[in-house]
């Protein structure tokens, strides 16, 4: 069973930076998607970065396109995604969390639904203050 345990929220200005982490265990599949959703109160948690494991496919919002970046480091049985967060906005403000799941070597794209994914950290809240 995959479990997701992610850090790094908390207030920043408009234009500064964070970083969030998420440390991913339990990955026994071949390859997965990894993604960074994002929600705000009364709205759809929709994806803003997207990765296969394999580093074969990546996707970006375009709202995040050019001021986020994903990333991924692999030690061991342990796997830790990251979302560098440049020049934040307040728009920015929302509920942030990473999510996995298992994706078939027949796909060349990972899933963007959150209703795709059954593995998901706890959550990690950013706040943008203008």
């Amino acid at each position: 069973q995959v479990k997701l345990v992610e850090s790094g929220g908390g207030s920043v200005q408009a234009g500064g930076s964070l970083r969030l982490s998420c440390v991913a265990s339990g990955m026994t599949d071949s390859r997965y998607c990894l993604a960074w959703f994002r929600q705000s109160p009364g709205k759809e948690r929709v994806a803003i970065a997207t990765f296969s494991s394999d580093g074969a496919t990546t996707f970006y919002a375009d709202s995040v396109k050019g001021r986020f970046t994903a990333s991924q480091d692999h030690t061991n049985n342990m796997r830790m995604l990251y979302l560098q967060m440049n020049n934040l906005k307040s728009e920015d403000t929302a509920m942030y969390y990473c999510a996995a799941e298992p994706l078939g070597w027949w796909l060349s794209k990972c899933y963007t639904a959150a209703a795709e994914y059954d593995a998901w950290g706890q959550g990690t809240q950013v706040t943008v203050a203008s």
